[in-house]
């Protein structure tokens, strides 16, 4: 055992847990993700209702997305991998730091790009009210819909995927069949923002996405208990 794997288990672990703390708190303050599907004009209303403690959520949030970029890197590449399967440990670091770097600089238009247009929808002229609220869904459909949700969510699919499939080969097998159940939530869960853009429903593909989020938390506890026990 290397010094470093009770660490990384109980990071694994804590990031597990600490990215639902900020989308719970979302959840109950902010009515999120169903806030979504309402008018621009609503959503930038209750976002400035919110005040500094609502934009700081998103940013607790950005940030526990973020935190997956060196943690992907670390879960998947060690020296025994790279000399075993170095192509599968590569791909995986990869595309797991892409994966939390496009799901950050997703969120983090909430905390410097939709205060603004808040404050404009809120205090300004009905012409630039309007003018914020349309600035808001063009914002929305590419740095949300567009990078974050769909772009990242595939990204963070392709990761549990890959690493799932390395578990699979190491004969760590619970933590690898989570991983295979939860990516292909993950890639159906990205039909939503797919749906919309079409002018369709996508309800379905978001209740999918919360699966998916879900199994992803039970495979992030999974791997780091497994990191532990190995020590």
């Amino acid at each position: 055992m290397t010094p470093a794997r009770p660490a990384l288990g109980t990071a694994t672990i804590a990031l597990a847990i600490l990215f639902n703390l900020p989308y719970a708190l979302l959840a109950a303050s902010f009515d999120y993700p169903a806030i979504l599907r309402h008018p621009p004009a609503e959503v930038l209303a209750r976002f400035g209702e919110g005040g500094a403690g609502l934009v700081l959520t998103w940013y607790a949030f950005a940030l526990a997305a973020l935190a997956l970029t060196p943690l992907s890197v670390g879960l998947a590449i060690t020296p025994r991998r790279l000399a075993e399967q170095p192509a599968l440990a590569a791909s995986a670091a990869l595309v797991g730091a892409l994966a939390g770097l496009t799901q950050a600089i997703g969120l983090m238009r909430w905390v410097f790009v939709v205060p603004e247009l808040a404050r404009t929808a809120v205090s300004g002229a009905p012409t630039d009210a309007a003018v914020a609220g349309h600035a808001f869904a063009v914002i929305h459909a590419y740095g949300g819909a567009a990078i974050g949700e769909h772009l990242g969510q595939l990204l963070t699919a392709l990761f549990v995927a890959l690493l799932a499939i390395i578990q699979w080969r190491e004969g760590r097998r619970t933590a690898a069949a989570l991983g295979l159940l939860t990516a292909p939530l993950l890639v159906l869960g990205t039909g939503e923002g797919l749906m919309l853009a079409l002018g369709r429903d996508g309800e379905t593909f978001a209740l999918l996405t919360i699966a998916g989020f879900l199994g992803l938390t039970v495979w992030l506890i999974a791997t780091g208990l497994g990191l532990l026990r190995r020590g």
